[in-house]
């Protein structure tokens, strides 16, 4: 137990923060966070209250600090300093720059709670960190498109945009109510319900040309954003396994999971992988070709005579 004393006091600190810093928490996603049981989450906030610290508690609701509560905020350590400047490298790469702004200035007042000392490291490391965007997050046009959508879904009003589809030439007006934002593959979208087509749709950020505000409430109760990403028909899996030299299926780790990619076993000079793969034609058997002169195809014959395909589409182009 007196071992277990340092951890737990850590832990009841941790707690009260998280209740300074949401309006109303959870007993389960305190658990979840720091990895120990409902049981002892209502110990360390029974021990909180006993500290004189007044917590509302609502029975399936969670808990809150009773309004006008606050303590002056805690001495950030080094460790938390430096996960600062990497949270301020990703939010120049990936985020609008109105948002890039707001979390500049709210940096500033986070480097002056810091001490002396632990301002020359942030200086230190922050010189030595840098992040190159690869492409554009955001139409020209619409350049605060992020930030915009942020208050939206805020304050639940709608939202005009001028929206270039995929398939379309030109960009037609959109009014929607935005639900959620994600980021996936390079780029940042926004799943809205769209009364143009009256229905849920996915945006992909970088294709509005135009963004403003309407002065309209939302019309309808939306489900959280998990609800609408989660696939509502799968389509049928083909399991395929290939064959890899061995110097070549190690540069493939970081996008196979992309794919399907389910098992590797190691044969030889060979690294055989099984996939589980839902769009064969065009997803797998393009990436295939990448290192195809580098693998073997074992099954599917189906995946086979798409890639010959595939192989003879380019070798008469070349020759054209």
């Amino acid at each position: 137990m007196h071992n277990d004393s340092p951890k737990r006091f850590d832990r009841i600190v941790a707690i009260f923060i998280q209740l300074q810093s949401k309006r109303v928490i959870r007993a389960q996603e305190l658990a979840e966070r720091f990895e120990v049981s409902l049981r002892t989450i209502y110990r360390d906030i029974r021990t909180l209250e006993a500290s004189g610290v007044p917590i509302y508690s609502e029975a399936g609701v969670g808990y809150s600090l009773i309004d006008g509560y606050r303590l002056p905020p805690v001495t950030y350590t080094q460790e938390e300093a430096a996960s600062f400047v990497a949270a301020e490298k990703l939010m120049q790469k990936f985020t609008d720059k109105i948002m890039q702004q707001h979390f500049s200035s709210a940096m500033y007042k986070l480097r002056a709670a810091l001490r002396a000392n632990d301002k020359d490291w942030v200086s230190t490391i922050e010189s030595q960190v840098i992040m190159r965007p690869m492409q554009k997050k955001f139409n020209e046009n619409a350049p605060n498109a992020l930030a915009t959508l942020f208050e939206s879904i805020a304050r639940k009003t709608q939202l005009d945009l001028l929206y270039t589809s995929m398939d379309a030439d030109i960009a037609v007006k959109r009014t929607i109510e935005p639900v959620g934002v994600f980021h996936q593959n390079n780029f940042w979208y926004v799943i809205a319900y769209c009364h143009l087509r009256k229905d849920y749709r996915q945006f992909r950020i970088d294709r509005i040309e135009k963004i403003k505000h309407v002065d309209l409430p939302f019309e309808r109760q939306h489900q959280p954003l998990d609800f609408y990403l989660q696939p509502k028909e799968e389509k049928p899996k083909v399991k395929v396994t290939i064959a890899v030299d061995t110097d070549v299926a190690k540069y493939l780790k970081w996008e196979r999971s992309y794919y399907g990619f389910v098992a590797e076993e190691i044969m030889d000079d060979k690294v055989v992988m099984t996939f589980q793969v839902q769009d064969l034609e065009n997803d797998f058997a393009r990436w295939f070709m990448m290192f195809g002169d580098k693998a073997k195809i074992i099954e599917p014959q189906k995946l086979k005579s798409r890639v010959q395909e595939l192989l003879t589409c380019n070798l008469q182009n070349i020759q054209s």
